[in-house]
């Protein structure tokens, strides 16, 4: 993972950082990343994730799926960082079958996916932490039921990953199913790297092997400047412009197999970061695409926003057959990919023309270990913001407070006093 943050600086943008302070930023990084190494050799909650390379057992991963491995499907159910991390990984990379996700709990889409369903060649995997996630626990008996009215026995197509007890433990022990271990430490926005987010593209035959071996490259790139470390140099940016008014990042990945990679930032960043009135908000979109959707308010509206671009140099390509139409010569001998390139490199210029600070990500190409070292990368600079910012990186006491109320309002209470209703409604 490369990064190009010379569209962050004052000379380019407004808001933009000013070398001499991102010289001075620098002795902050170095702090922060001394504080950083500690807690990885501590094992300390949170730092812990950032060991995952050095520690995910592929091998035992391999044999828990052994059994789902000729599934044509797989079905994860989970939420938040039990399924991002895998549906960035499944959708990212080439895999020998179709993944799909149950994230929500919407009654249509879930009746719509399960009508569509071969169950027998459908592998599940069910993952939660605690094993208590309602959101995955009421999916999870949903799709169970299914199976049961069309005769197809779900014990025989479920892996359970779970934590060393909960409802799901219970469930996998009762009935014998392969369960993978859910590591000790690791918040789930963090663990595409573990059991979480590899055992769904395990079985669909993704070299997890390969992702891991990334994310070790990236993890071991670690040092104590921002000029050194790409993962650093990200995390430092984001923070130095939020504290300069930029106060949303807009991550705009230009391929589409990248598109969820968008998603699983989002909820890193914005749980990890967005406290005590501090971090950016993130915004997904997509080259080119959203060039035709967004970028008209990103270069005419307000100048409150970093645009991540995420891009890779190498990769497949289309040529444009020649249409011998009036004006559109530009195209002769041209491709998809020389297409795509060209919308992101004018996209990139037009940002910094206003000065709206912009940051290339790049890799070399969309392959395992390239995702493997973009998702670490990416972990390693939202720890480094959480030290410069000085929040609780790990926790996410604003989420366990909606979890709580929604548990309440199940049982018949009702803890909305705070709220107003005013509604208007059409007569």
């Amino acid at each position: 993972m490369d990064i190009d943050i010379g569209n962050a600086l004052d000379a380019v943008a407004g808001p933009g950082v000013p070398r001499d302070s991102l010289d001075r930023l620098d002795g902050r990084v170095a702090e922060a990343h001394e504080r950083i190494d500690r807690g990885m050799a501590d094992d300390e909650f949170g730092y812990a994730a950032l060991n995952l390379p050095e520690r995910v057992d592929t091998a035992a991963i391999r044999d828990a799926v052994a059994p789902l491995t000729d599934a044509e499907t797989v079905l994860t159910i989970g939420i938040g960082g039990s399924a991002l991390g895998a549906a960035t990984l499944t959708d990212a990379l080439e895999t020998d079958g179709d993944a799909y996700y149950l994230d929500n709990v919407d009654p249509a889409q879930t009746s719509a996916l399960l009508a569509d369903l071969d169950l027998e060649s459908t592998a599940l995997n069910v993952v939660s932490r605690s094993g208590t996630t309602a959101e995955t626990l009421a999916n999870f008996l949903v799709v169970r039921e299914v199976y049961e009215d069309r005769g197809v026995d779900w014990t025989e197509h479920t892996l359970v990953t779970t934590g060393e007890s909960g409802n799901l433990r219970d469930l996998a022990d009762e009935h014998d199913l392969p369960v993978l271990p859910v590591p000790d430490g690791v918040p789930g926005r963090f663990s595409a790297l573990s059991t979480v987010g590899l055992a769904s593209a395990a079985i669909l035959g993704v070299d997890v092997e390969s992702v891991v071996t990334g994310a070790r490259a990236e993890r071991e790139s670690l040092s104590g400047s921002l000029y050194e470390t790409p993962a650093y140099a990200y995390g430092a940016i984001t923070y130095a412009l939020n504290a300069r008014g930029a106060s949303a990042n807009v991550v705009m990945p230009y391929h589409e197999s990248l598109e969820t990679y968008a998603e699983w930032y989002a909820q890193l960043s914005a749980e990890s970061l967005g406290k005590a009135g501090l971090g950016q908000t993130p915004v997904r979109a997509l080259g080119a695409t959203d060039q035709h959707s967004q970028l008209q308010l990103y270069r005419a509206g307000p100048n409150d926003k970093l645009v991540t671009f995420v891009h890779a140099r190498d990769g497949p390509d289309v040529d444009i057959p020649d249409a011998e139409l009036e004006g559109l010569d530009y195209l002769d001998g041209a491709s998809l990919g020389e297409l795509r390139d060209a919308e992101f490199e004018a996209t990139e210029a037009s940002l910094a023309d206003v000065g709206l600070p912009n940051v290339r990500v790049e890799i070399e190409r969309v392959d395992a270990a390239a995702i493997g070292g973009l998702l670490y990368g990416m972990e390693a600079a939202t720890v480094l913001a959480g030290e410069l910012y000085g929040v609780e990186t790990f926790t996410q006491p604003a989420v366990e407070w909606g979890k709580e109320v929604a548990r309440d309002l199940l049982r018949g209470g009702d803890p909305l006093d705070e709220t107003t209703s005013l509604r208007v409604t059409r007569e």
